[in-house]
């Protein structure tokens, strides 16, 4: 193989030119070095998840947050900062927004065809790139139809085709690592021969998370065994320094078989000279990860290592700087520094306020693909039979909210499927997002029956959350509801005109749980307050608590979907603090109401009561929604709601007969 000079400036001649334009400032280990030592910077992408663009497709808006052709500015400067840069992408570039969906299910992957994350990379210049859980979504022959039109080496260690008796005998999907012959100059301007190693590795749950892909085609090693395998054979190889494009979380630094965040354990390993993380969606170093054993969250260390994770989505570029010494025709790490580079920067009135502005380039290779996403985009994916809003979502069972729950408990049966799990009951909890407020008389979600496409899924669901699944008992169940019944002040029996809402409780929290049917009784004090603190401990709200027509009992046993706001503690919900926890999807709650609605073709989103408010003698109450609730109030049944005049601020006043 013949040796290349770092950077490769002919792969990259739009950077070149780009940095080219302005002061060139040299990092200090750049400006430091001495004959026989050498500057190295590695440069890290992760969780792309083909944001090319700085464009929300859900939202079918332009935003400064994401994009490759943003993070490309920085690399750009990065690149004109040290005497020599490696550029490597940690996984999962190939699902995770429209377009990826578009190549995926409409335009497709023939032999010989360019996807446009690929497109893009080719065109930044990446010298590497491993498997992430994500390339695997769409099946394998999409998988290795995509990557093979990379300009770069694609390679996972722990994806196996054939197992052999040891790691180091089985046959890989991609290869397990790669070795660069490059060339580094030194502080004195020579250039010497250095062989960097790469190898990657991707959480082994792909085989459930994508078992129907996945099963009697390949299988997965544990992280920590395969390295532990492979590095010593690397280095026999002549590996000058060894780097690990871990595809994987930074957790706990105990190593347990299998673990889906095994970092810290991995970077115990010997022979591993850095680390690249990410698949956790966080950044590295930052304080994020203050406290965790094995970790320095201030300097970006593990076990001493340098290791960085650049966010995602595009949103940070990962930077770990080497100052590297030749000792006897070998090099050694003798310095180390970390840091990240956001493409945006959040202020203090909540605004965004770009860092970088696209390269024009990478916009350029995917142009076409883009536009082509717009349209499908805003195509239909699907039909309602019924509209879908959230006008009532505060007082009565809602269609916006259904929709979101079934989605999501649909997901998790499959998920769970083969696992100590099956079998149990799953209910699935939801929140509505778009419920007026402090968002206006127009923040709600309103999908008219009928076609809906891809776009409007950002009606239904705001945030980019992901799913996760907790399994809790009966006990933790009703505490859940009576946490979510904290949306509602006391109501005196007989009382009139009272106030039903509470202001201060935020209608993210107001969890409705389907799968179970209760009633909410607003005579009785909330148990929780706004914030979750528990206030009245002996109030009982949630009545008639039922599971398949049977009372719940405190042991029974659940699977809840949710978010991964909500089960990591968010809200201070009862039995949701990170702790019951039993599944992590690697989808987010978007992606899965689309596949969800693409798989039915119709949804037929009806509210089914599962909730209501127990009689209170005919007391009424007062609540606000948005104005275009009249047209459809008549579709409400069971509760008896009535247009009451016009409320404050534009808001539309009903009142609600107990």
């Amino acid at each position: 193989m013949p040796r290349h000079t770092l950077p490769a400036m002919s792969r990259r001649t739009f950077l070149a030119s780009t940095a080219g334009a302005g002061l060139v400032v040299l990092h200090p280990f750049s400006a430091r070095a001495q004959a026989g030592q050498a500057h190295l910077r590695i440069m890290e992408t992760t969780d792309l998840h083909v944001h090319v663009w700085p464009y929300d497709y859900y939202a079918d808006k332009p935003v400064d947050t994401v994009g490759l052709a943003r993070t490309a500015a920085h690399i750009a400067d990065i690149r004109a900062e040290a005497t020599n840069a490696l550029l490597l992408d940690n996984g999962d570039f190939l699902q995770g927004n429209p377009m990826g969906d578009y190549i995926a299910y409409e335009r497709g992957m023939k032999p010989g065809d360019m996807h446009p994350v690929i497109a893009a990379m080719n065109t930044v210049g990446f010298d590497a790139s491993t498997l992430g859980n994500h390339e695997f979504n769409y099946g394998l022959d999409f998988l290795m139809n995509t990557v093979a039109g990379a300009a770069f080496p694609v390679i996972s260690a722990n994806v196996v085709t054939e197992e052999g008796a040891d790691p180091t005998k089985d046959a890989t999907l991609v290869k397990p690592y790669v070795i660069l012959d490059r060339e580094l100059t030194d502080g004195a301007g020579e250039t010497h021969p250095i062989r960097i190693g790469l190898i990657g590795f991707v959480p082994p749950q792909i085989m459930l998370w994508d078992r129907k892909h996945l099963e009697g085609n390949v299988t997965t090693r544990d992280i920590v065994a395969a390295a532990e395998a492979w590095v010593p054979q690397m280095r026999e190889e002549g590996a000058d320094i060894v780097i690990a494009l871990s595809h994987s979380g930074i957790g706990a630094a105990e190593r347990t078989d299998m673990m889906e965040n095994a970092s810290v354990p991995l970077a115990q390993v010997d022979g591993i000279d850095a680390l690249l993380t990410g698949h956790s969606h966080l950044v590295f170093p930052s304080p994020d990860y203050e406290g965790y054993a094995a970790v320095d969250a201030a300097t970006g260390m593990i076990h001493g290592k340098p290791a960085t994770m650049g966010g995602f989505w595009g949103s940070h570029l990962g930077v770990i700087d080497l100052m590297l010494e030749r000792d006897g025709g070998e090099w050694r790490v003798v310095n180390t520094a970390v840091e990240t580079r956001p493409i945006s920067q959040r202020n203090e009135d909540r605004s965004i306020t770009p860092l970088v502005d696209s390269e024009k380039e990478v916009l350029d290779a995917t142009q076409a693909d883009h536009e082509a996403t717009l349209d499908y985009i805003r195509r239909p994916v699907g039909k309602t039979a019924a509209p879908l809003h959230s006008y009532f979502a505060l007082v009565a069972d809602d269609p916006s909210v259904q929709i979101v729950s079934l989605a999501q408990a649909w997901y998790i049966e499959e998920m769970i499927m083969g696992t100590e799990h099956e079998g149990l009951p799953i209910l699935s909890a939801a929140a509505p997002f778009k419920a007026g407020g402090r968002g206006g008389p127009d923040y709600y979600t309103d999908v008219p029956a009928g076609d809906v496409a891809i776009k409007n899924v950002a009606d239904l669901y705001l945030y980019p959350n992901t799913v996760r699944a907790v399994r809790i008992n009966g006990a933790q169940v009703k505490d859940w509801l009576e946490r979510s019944a904290g949306m509602f002040n006391q109501i005196e029996k007989d009382g009139d005109e009272q106030t039903l809402l509470n202001p201060d409780f935020p209608s993210y929290n107001f969890d409705v749980i389907d799968g179970v049917t209760y009633q909410i009784d607003l005579s009785q004090p909330s148990k929780f307050d706004s914030s979750g603190e528990l206030i009245n401990p002996d109030a009982n709200r949630i009545v008639n608590l039922r599971y398949d027509g049977k009372p719940v009992t405190e042991d029974m046993e659940f699977i809840v979907a949710t978010n991964n706001y909500r089960a990591s503690g968010g809200g201070a919900f009862p039995g949701a603090d990170g702790s019951t926890i039993v599944f992590e999807a690697p989808d987010t709650n978007r992606d899965v109401i689309v596949r969800y609605i693409v798989e039915e073709g119709e949804i037929q989103p009806k509210a089914d009561f599962n909730w209501s408010f127990t009689p209170l003698g005919g007391a009424t109450a007062l609540f606000e929604t948005g104005p275009k609730a009249a047209d459809y109030i008549d579709s409400l049944q069971g509760i008896d709601i009535a247009p009451a005049g016009d409320g404050a601020d534009g808001f539309a006043l009903y009142r609600l007969t107990l």
